[in-house]
């Protein structure tokens, strides 16, 4: 109950110096976001985002899906329950393998974004 008082306290605190603050500050800040947005150094940091998201940022979650529907299948498979038991586990642990280096690439495409950013 102390949480939710403290959250309620700080919101309408907040809420009182933001009012105070008035429309006039608001657009001061929004301008000079806007201004340093707009700067060349952040647009360069946007777009090396932009191009890491679209390409390993996906890699993780792909090998996850792919990993589930491989077990999924081996598992369905004819046999006795222990054959699809150990049909599932191979291909669990292969599946395993695949997301390893899903997050590897994943890892080593933020840590060449980090050094970009850096520099």
């Amino acid at each position: 109950m102390k949480g939710k008082a403290g959250i309620v306290v700080g919101l309408a605190a907040g809420y009182v110096l933001g009012s105070r603050a008035g429309r006039e500050r608001y657009e001061q800040i929004k301008a000079g976001f806007v201004k340093l947005w707009q700067t060349e150094p952040v647009q360069n940091q946007v777009a090396k985002a932009k191009e890491f998201g679209k390409s390993a940022a996906f890699a993780v979650p792909s090998a996850l899906w792919d990993g589930a529907v491989k077990v999924t299948k081996a598992a369905r498979t004819k046999g006795t329950p222990g054959a699809k038991l150990d049909a599932a586990i191979a291909a669990g642990k292969d599946s395993a393998d695949e997301v390893a280096e899903a997050a590897e690439k994943t890892a080593d495409g933020v840590k060449k974004a980090a050094r970009g950013a850096d520099s």
